[in-house]
């Protein structure tokens, strides 16, 4: 089975583990950080995998990924407001497309959005 793996932008590596490991409770799968080179990374959250690149040529910051199906949504939306991190309070809404879905978006450091869906 092919699968596709978004890449995101990053420009700080605490920077990125403060807002997808801390908060959003990613975990790092693997990391290569060769020394003096830029950050390559793979994270994963309940079958979300992303990779996470410090390098240039790789991609622009400011892209955006929409998950799908993502379950007890409304439950995670409370779970990362108690953190209460300071950067992002994102507001559960919802989905414009669709009366039975509700959403979240939550923007990292870099300009990535990522929109968290779930079908009610």
């Amino acid at each position: 089975m092919a699968m596709a793996r978004p890449i995101f932008r990053i420009f700080d590596y605490e920077k990125a583990k403060a807002f997808y490991i801390d908060w959003l409770g990613f975990t790092i799968d693997w990391e290569n950080k060769p020394d003096n080179s830029p950050i390559y990374l793979q994270i994963s959250l309940d079958g979300i995998v992303i990779h996470l690149t410090e390098h240039h040529g790789d991609c622009s910051p400011g892209a955006r990924i929409h998950i799908t199906n993502f379950s007890s949504l409304a439950t995670y939306h409370e779970k990362l407001l108690a953190k209460n991190y300071k950067f992002n309070r994102p507001s559960l809404d919802k989905a414009s497309w669709s009366p039975n879905a509700i959403c979240m978006e939550a923007i990292d450091p870099f300009g990535n959005r990522l929109t968290f869906t779930e079908e009610i």
